[in-house]
């Protein structure tokens, strides 16, 4: 399983990156999963008054809510990264907004000063509205997600290895 992460201020074409590059590995019959960090301290995806939202108050520790169409399990609690990609089994995991965990990483940025701000040993490329004005920032390539995803992609292949699967000992 491959794992990287695309990061960037609001409004930067982080998601829209991520749409081009999902769509393109699904293009090459990739399987592909996502994480998307939500940076909002209000969030819940659970509704106040809704049947699993009364199992959770009444002290039900892992909750489960399955449709016809999807099933959506309910952790209390933020859980690390590493312990999420242990539910995944794809070829592909792409992390919106991740930043604790150590995964190569594509910046999606505006400006260059957003870059110097963002910039650490993890990026491999950058993309996002940027990609309108330089194809290059230093050693790394500036890539159009509208315009050239396969690049991108290609890219990623060869910059993004496997991650190193969680091993529980005991």
């Amino acid at each position: 399983m491959k794992v990287f992460s695309v990061l960037g201020y609001s409004g930067s074409g982080k998601t829209t990156t991520i749409e081009c590059i999902i769509r393109e590995l699904r293009r090459r019959d990739y399987t592909v999963g996502t994480i998307k960090d939500i940076h909002y301290d209000q969030f819940t995806m659970d509704t106040e008054g809704t049947n699993t939202y009364r199992h959770k108050t009444a002290g039900a520790g892992l909750v489960t809510a399955r449709g016809f169409n999807e099933t959506d399990i309910l952790f209390p609690g933020r859980l690390p990264v590493e312990k999420i990609l242990e539910l995944y089994d794809h070829d592909f995991v792409v992390m919106e907004g991740v930043s604790d965990y150590d995964a190569p990483r594509i910046l999606c940025v505006r400006s260059p000063e957003e870059i110097e701000g963002m910039l650490d040993p993890l990026v491999f490329a950058i993309s996002g509205v940027i990609s309108n004005q330089l194809t290059s920032y230093g050693a790394l390539t500036v890539f159009n997600p509208l315009q050239d995803a396969s690049g991108l992609v290609d890219y990623i292949e060869k910059q993004v290895f496997g991650a190193v699967p969680h091993i529980q000992s005991g």
